[in-house]
């Protein structure tokens, strides 16, 4: 193709002298990282990634309360057996995505433009490549799968036909997960929220269309599910393609993989990829754990994947909006650092933490008070809705202070530090929390003489919790000293 075709996916035609202009206001878009006050910018950020995830988040609980409302207990599970499955597709988005967008905050921090173009290209096609992956992973060993997750023989159809029409779309997931967080790079977080909650709105409209009315179960909730993604998917990719308000833009010339670059995205995204793929590591054997020991309890087999899975969806949905403000402190984390304005790190830093505490507080707060009637949206009762609240309280108890993992994680992320990131990633999900779900439910019975071994499993979180965050604040004790003393050679 010619130079003229190959410059970009396409280039609008302007005057000489607006196309300046336009291109002067997207490098001040991108270099106010480094100068705008902290507090300003994560208010500017974290607002619109905040209610972004959330929206994302109510998603989750309202496809959840069709579900139990129009097709009951089996219509609960089935996503809760899947769920290992789309934490692995998510893992993989992640680990391209978020290492390509942390690589590319760190070259624009550097005044390094074309490489960050660059690197966007090389993330693009990486997102197909593992989307193809995927989804002929899921096509081609979907029983396999189903066994490992911990499908019955009353939720395996259910849970097949979900898991079918979602790994058929992988690539909208990918696409709209994988590119979005660019856009907040790009100093726009506005329009990042915008393609979040147009596809989230998308989502929840159809579902209830599908499940409620037209009665479509568990298929109709996948459908609206790959519909909403896709339309996020379509808003991103638009935005880098055609819009003249991009900073830096997807280009032809830029797909083409280079060995550098690829190598530099998938090792800064390898944290979050594996804090991601241990989660479904661990959410199997968490189902495999529920099927065993909820069967010698009154709620049974089935009851337990039930409560936990509710439980699961409820404690994301609060972790969300911690999740967002991390995720806002990142490109101010990975601009001033590449910029080396280490004084902007630590204020980032301290200013992100006021924000995912304060958060952490109010769900707490708000889990406490409401328990009975959260639980209740979901359409459990009797019982099991006994067993869902003491689950529920239990599982966030330490949710006020685990926003200092996702910070300190994002931090040594963006910081181009992915060693620490995933050794931090690891800690709560491997190093804790596996070895606890065996080994509470075989000692609790003798701590607590009135609890049953299933209870064993949800007190494992707060246990982790509590540990893991003792390791990040060691952790970033001595990085900050490390900080510290840049800033004294800075200074003098």
């Amino acid at each position: 193709m010619g130079e003229q075709q190959e410059a970009q996916l396409p280039e609008a035609e302007q005057p000489r002298e607006e196309q300046q202009s336009q291109e002067a206001r997207n490098r001040a878009q991108v270099e106010r990282l480094g100068t705008v006050k902290i507090t300003k910018l994560m208010v500017e950020f974290a607002i619109p990634s905040i209610i972004g995830l959330v929206v994302n988040g109510l998603y989750n609980i309202i496809d959840s309360v069709f579900l139990g409302h129009g097709v009951g207990p089996i219509g609960l599970a089935a996503p809760t057996i899947v769920m290992p499955t789309m934490i692995v597709g998510m893992a993989i988005a992640i680990l391209i995505g978020q290492g390509g967008n942390a690589l590319t905050a760190l070259r624009l921090g550097a005044g390094k433009r074309d490489e960050a173009e660059k690197v966007m290209g090389n993330t693009f096609t990486l997102t197909l490549i593992g989307a193809v992956v995927c989804t002929a992973a899921v096509l081609l060993f979907a029983d396999p799968i189903l066994a490992i997750s911990g499908a019955t023989e009353e939720t395996w159809d259910a849970a097949r036909v979900f898991l079918i029409i979602i790994g058929s779309g992988v690539v909208l997931q990918f696409l709209g997960m994988g590119f979005n967080n660019f856009i907040r790079t790009a100093g726009d977080p506005q329009r990042a929220f915008f393609t979040m909650v147009a596809g989230t709105l998308v989502c929840i409209v159809l579902n209830f269309l599908f499940v409620m009315v037209l009665g479509w179960g568990v298929a109709g909730s996948a459908w609206a599910t790959l519909i909403g993604q896709g339309v996020s998917a379509a808003l991103v990719l638009w935005y880098f393609i055609f819009s003249d308000k991009a900073p830096f833009r997807l280009r032809l010339k830029n797909l083409r993989p280079q060995l550098s670059f690829v190598r530099n995205i998938l090792a800064l995204g390898l944290a979050p990829f594996v804090l991601q793929a241990a989660m479904a590591f661990i959410s199997v054997l968490i189902n495999r754990q529920l099927i065993l020991l909820g069967a010698d309890t009154p709620i049974g087999s089935e009851g337990a994947l039930v409560a936990i899975g509710v439980v699961g969806r409820i404690a994301m949905f609060a972790f969300f909006p911690i999740l967002g403000a991390s995720i806002a402190a990142q490109p101010l984390f990975g601009y001033n650092y590449g910029a080396k304005n280490y004084l902007r790190v630590k204020a980032t830093f301290k200013v992100a933490m006021i924000w995912v505490t304060a958060i952490g507080v109010f769900f707490w707060i708000l889990i406490h008070l409401f328990p009975e009637q959260i639980v209740y949206l979901f359409g459990i009762k009797d019982e099991l809705q006994d067993f869902t609240i003491t689950a529920l309280k239990v599982q966030v108890f330490m949710m006020p202070l685990i926003g200092l993992q996702v910070v300190a994680t994002q931090y040594f992320q963006a910081s181009g530090q992915p060693l620490k990131s995933m050794f931090l990633s690891l800690t709560r999900q491997i190093l804790y929390l596996l070895p606890l779900i065996y080994l509470l439910p075989m000692v609790i019975t003798f701590i607590i003489p009135a609890l049953a071994p299933l209870d064993g499993l949800y007190y494992a979180y707060p246990v982790a919790d509590a540990l893991s965050i003792v390791t990040c604040a060691i952790l970033m004790a001595f990085e900050f000293r490390k900080l510290n003393a840049k800033i004294r050679e800075q200074h003098g």
